[in-house]
């Protein structure tokens, strides 16, 4: 019996059919409908995800366990859903449990695990991250201009706009809005129509320029470098399986020819 659950929670696809499954029940219960009696299979699912993680680490080892990043994932996810363990102790009236009925939430990001049953998904993973790591200094590069052009226009339009230059922190989105060609148009707009027509045409003038500069070159440069940075990374992949070929062809013709020469004498 402790064998098939062992086996039952050690298989991939088992927990597979977990996972969907506790994300139906979460996606169904929030219509919030009455006598809903999925509320009951809530704390079943915490607590076979808990099982699962147990017999993981027993049959492994923490260290080995631990060591991979989906599994490092999984523990975190669990940990943050056990909480809402405490609604069986619990009802609504004697504490409020809704910060605990939210943390389940959190565990259908279990759901990405599906990421590893994909065709070379692990291939994939690896080309993003060497990618991040190539192109770092260019995405560093471009959330500072966003943060300085975000002070600058915070300076000259919180006094006309301020629902969107109010604060440091507001211009910041909206620039990142802007340069996202998210209604570059309605702020220049307003602006038009609050202030003179000298201003309004500056100030149309400067948005043009900030869209221009950040929104179309900006973005474009920073996604090129990051797309340019994963398929050279798959070229020097093939590049290096190229070598190691042809390192194996020239080898096998020199004993061919050495072959052909003792054959000769």
């Amino acid at each position: 019996m402790m064998s098939r659950i062992k086996s039952f929670f050690l298989n991939d696809y088992c927990i597979l059919s977990l996972i969907i499954a506790n994300a139906l029940v979460i996606f169904i219960q929030e219509f919030e409908l009455k006598g809903n009696f999925l509320d009951y299979f809530e704390p079943v699912f915490t607590i076979l995800f808990i099982v699962e993680m147990v017999i993981k680490i027993n049959a492994n080892g923490f260290s080995r366990y631990i060591s991979d990043g989906w599994n490092r994932f999984d523990f975190i996810l669990i940990l943050i859903s056990i909480p809402s363990l405490a609604v069986i102790f619990y009802n609504d009236s004697a504490l409020q449990l809704n910060i605990f009925l939210t943390l389940r939430v959190f565990r259908v990001f279990k759901f990405f695990r599906l990421i590893r049953f994909f065709p070379n998904a692990t291939s994939l993973m690896t080309s993003i991250q060497r990618a991040l790591k190539a192109s770092y200094i260019v995405i560093v590069a471009f959330f500072l201009l966003v943060f300085i052009v975000s002070l600058v226009t915070c300076s000259m339009y919180k006094n006309i706009v301020p629902e969107y230059f109010g604060n440091p922190l507001n211009s910041f989105y909206s620039i990142f809005r802007l340069f996202s060609v998210e209604g570059w148009y309605e702020i220049p707009d307003l602006i038009a129509s609050r202030t003179t027509p000298s201003i309004a045409f500056f100030s149309k003038l400067y948005f043009v320029i900030l869209l221009l500069c950040g929104g179309i070159i900006g973005l474009s440069l920073v996604n090129s470098i990051f797309v340019d940075a994963m398929v050279s990374d798959n070229n020097d992949e093939l590049q290096e399986e190229v070598s190691e070929l042809s390192k194996k062809i020239e080898s096998l013709t020199e004993k061919i020819e050495e072959l052909h020469k003792s054959l000769k004498t």
